[in-house]
C-alpha cells in the first residue's frame, strides 16, 4: 500500500500490522522488470529502499481515500464505563459507583464502588478478552488500595471483560479476585 504522505506498508494475508513499511516521506517508483511487477519505495535519510517484487498481479487500484469526518469508536473501554456508570446492577446487584479514575498508588482505578454490603469494590474493565496480566493489574490496585486505606479494610476486585483465559480464571481464583463477564455496547 502506497500512501499520498509517502508511506509505504506491506501486508500479508494475516493480521493487521505491516509485515515491513517505510514511513512518511519517501518516494515512490513502480516499474515492470522481466515480467514481473516492482515496487519501489525510498527514503533518503537514512538512506534505505524497500523493494517488492509481484509475479502475478490479481487486481491493483488507486483511489482517494481522504475522509473529513471524525472517527467514531464503539465499543471501546470508555463505553464499556458508560454502560456500567447507566446500569451498576449489571456488574452485580446493590453495586454503587461512587468515583470513575480513581487514584491509588498503584494507579488510576476503572470504576471504584461498593457492593450491597457496603464493601469497598473496585472494577478493572477491558473491552476484550483478558489474560493474566489483568488479573496482575487489579491486584496490585487491591493490594495498594488495602495499604492505603485501612489495614482491617477488605476490598472487592472484580475484572470486566467480555471474557478471560483459563490461566487468567485459574489466577483470579488463586487471589481471590472476581470475574463479570460483559460486553461492551
Amino acid at each position: 500500500m502506497l500512501k499520498p504522505d509517502g508511506a509505504a506498508l506491506v501486508h500479508t494475508d494475516e493480521g493487521q500490522q505491516p509485515v515491513n513499511w517505510q514511513p512518511p516521506g519517501c518516494e515512490h517508483s513502480i516499474s515492470v522488470d522481466d515480467d514481473s511487477l516492482v515496487v519501489r519505495s525510498t527514503r533518503s535519510t537514512p538512506e534505505e529502499l524497500l523493494e517488492v517484487t509481484f509475479e502475478t498481479v490479481a487486481h491493483a487500484a488507486a483511489f482517494d481515500v481522504t475522509d473529513s469526518k471524525d472517527l467514531a469508536l464503539t465499543g471501546t473501554e470508555a463505553d464499556l464505563k458508560d454502560r456500567i456508570l447507566d446500569e451498576p446492577g449489571l456488574v452485580e446487584a446493590g453495586f454503587t459507583p461512587l468515583a470513575t479514575e480513581r487514584e491509588t498508588p498503584a494507579g488510576a482505578v476503572d470504576i471504584y464502588g461498593e457492593d450491597a454490603d457496603g464493601r469497598t469494590t473496585i472494577l478493572e474493565l477491558k473491552r476484550r478478552r483478558v489474560g493474566p496480566d489483568a488479573v496482575g493489574q487489579l491486584g496490585r490496585y487491591v493490594d495498594a488500595l488495602e495499604r492505603d486505606l485501612h489495614a482491617d479494610t477488605e476490598v472487592r476486585g472484580i475484572l470486566v471483560a467480555p471474557s478471560v483465559t483459563d490461566r487468567a480464571r485459574q489466577l483470579l481464583a488463586e487471589k481471590g479476585l472476581e470475574f463479570v463477564s460483559l460486553e461492551p455496547p
